[in-house]
């Protein structure tokens, strides 16, 4: 093999199919190609959201068992195949999923800038995809250990897959990071939207009669993402040293002030200010919102209950009815689905206008006003003005997300983002966890000491108010870093050597200005029908509400 291969007219140095050198675009690349391959991979991790459409049925396995697994010890239930396992033993695969989402992407976040787009997106496909299918495996012989082993694999594939388009996409758009960020990270709030639909369709079909076969449903859609996300992967191109749109001249730091000219390191990054009032930024918007989307659909018919349906009490209740409130909330849960997966998308191009810190003050406002209102539309028995109130919030907790990685790369500069966003999301990991545990216990304490259910989620969303404006408080804090920390141009070249953008023999004022072409319209129609689809079951859900 030649030292030098030939890659779409480019010649790369050789280093195997998943090389990052083998990434770097040739002359008729188009940048609006690289948005579907990371959507594709962020619709199918996505679906993370939507694994709830597992728990029952999961809890109802054993036809004939003779009792269920609450009575045993959680030692016992892991290793038990003679009993049904109870909701609380299996939901924490969520949590799982989450929590290693993090830990992956911080441990991992500086080998995906060096290893590349590619590599680590396939990695991410065969871990999420042979993941779920191996929890597809552990449903079928009934073995909980197995499953909690396959989700801290499939979670594995989560942090990889969150965070390997931020870099790449970042250095494709500099003059709309917001925008660019927003489409990948749309595609995780919007996977639930096509993935849970794809899941109750599955298991009702290869099931038969009222058992339904969650684990064939695990081990095919497993595979499907699989393909899905290997597809994104191999979709990816790297923006060659230097190449920068078409009459882009760069993000002044004159014109704004926030954005640095120069880079930070990981190593430094990590440890200043910035960093971790960023941190608490999203620490504090994703616990207030992960908090109310855990416990929505309860909190709709709780505070309003017969008011849904125009009753006067819940005794009075017709079997349809009632049928017509569970409807309500199925079109709740909908409803979060479309508003959290487009504010990501709204946000984060919203923030390539004002600024990404004012883009975290507005939401923050917006978000202490509406969680402080909340409680008074309950208690004025206005459930419409409550639900979009709760549509606003979630909007505003996807925007968080999407707009992250552009205030990173506006903070510390491009060439180690995606790295020091992998750091970063070990605020999620830590909001995951505490959003949930928050909103569940306090309600439970109140139940428990005679509140009303109407009422039990006031405190709760004033304290989520609270958090938003620590939040904000946190935001106000964060200026540009000291020139001190910023990357000698030894350094930068040295990290760049690392990537191979060194070796790379690239023409970048002429890299990367084809066409769109058929090949961009088959990519994001790949991507665009399955959202659209989704989108559609989304509205009709959310239809019931009215």
């Amino acid at each position: 093999m030649s030292t030098y291969e030939s890659t779409a007219g480019l010649a790369v140095p050789g280093g195997g199919l998943l090389a990052r050198e083998r990434t770097v675009a040739g002359p008729r690349f188009n940048r609006w190609l690289v948005p579907p391959a990371a959507l594709a991979i962020h619709l199918s991790i996505g679906m993370a959201y939507g694994m709830s459409v597992f728990w029952k049925p999961m809890g109802r396995l054993i036809a004939h068992a003779p009792a269920s697994c609450a009575g045993q010890d959680f030692f016992g239930q892991l290793v038990t195949a003679s009993c049904n396992w109870t909701i609380p033993s299996v939901t924490p695969v969520f949590e799982i999923f989450i929590a290693v989402l993090g830990i992956s992407a911080a441990i991992w976040g500086g080998w995906l800038e060096h290893a590349g787009p590619r590599k680590a997106g396939f990695i991410a496909a065969l871990c999420w995809g042979g993941g779920l299918a191996l929890c597809g495996v552990g449903v079928s012989i009934h073995q909980l250990w197995l499953l909690y082993i396959a989700a801290v694999i499939a979670g594995v594939g989560q942090g990889l897959g969150y965070i390997t388009p931020v870099s790449t996409l970042i250095k494709w758009f500099p003059d709309r990071r917001g925008l660019a960020t927003g489409f990948a990270i749309m595609g995780y709030g919007g996977g639930a939207m096509i993935g849970a639909p794809l899941a109750v369709w599955l298991m009702h079909h290869l099931g038969s009669g009222a058992s339904l076969d969650v684990a064939h449903t695990m081990m095919i859609m497993g595979g499907i993402y699989f393909v899905a996300m290997t597809l994104g992967a191999f979709g990816f191109r790297v923006a060659p040293s230097g190449w920068k749109p078409v009459g882009f001249m760069g993000n002044a730091v004159s014109a704004n002030a926030m954005i640095t000219s120069g880079n930070v390191h990981l190593d430094r990054a990590w440890k200043t200010p910035q960093f971790w009032l960023i941190w608490g930024v999203l620490c504090l918007n994703v616990t207030a919102g992960i908090g109310v989307i855990s416990m929505a659909s309860p909190m709709l018919t709780e505070i309003f209950g017969a008011k849904l349906v125009g009753a006067a009490s819940a005794t009075s209740l017709s079997t349809a009815q009632t049928a017509a409130i569970a409807a309500a909330a199925a079109g709740l849960v909908g409803l979060i689905s479309l508003f959290n997966s487009l504010g990501r998308l709204f946000w984060a191009a919203l923030s390539d206008k004002i600024g990404r810190k004012n883009m975290y003050y507005t939401i923050f406002v917006i978000g202490i006003v509406v969680y402080s209102l909340l409680p008074t539309w309950g208690h004025l028995g206005m459930p419409a003005v409550f639900v979009v109130s709760i549509c606003i919030i979630l909007s505003m907790y996807g925007g968080g997300f999407s707009t992250v990685p552009a205030y990173l790369a506006d903070i510390f500069g491009p060439q180690m983002v995606g790295a020091i966003h992998g750091r970063l999301i070990t605020a999620w990991s830590v909001a995951g966890v505490a959003g949930p545990f928050l909103i569940a216990n306090i309600r439970q304490f109140q139940i428990s000491h005679g509140v009303p259910h109407a009422r039990v989620y006031d405190i709760t969303l004033y304290i989520m108010a609270f958090l938003l404006f620590c939040g904000l408080i946190c935001n106000a804090f964060v200026k540009p870093v000291h020139d001190k920390h910023l990357m000698t141009d030894e350094e930068v070249a040295r990290e760049r050597a690392l990537l191979h953008e060194d070796r790379v023999s690239a023409d970048a004022d002429k890299a990367a200005r084809g066409s769109f072409g058929i090949g961009g319209v088959v990519a994001w129609a790949a991507v665009g029908i399955p959202f659209s689809i989704g989108l559609y079951i989304a509205l009709a859900k959310a239809a019931k509400l009215f």
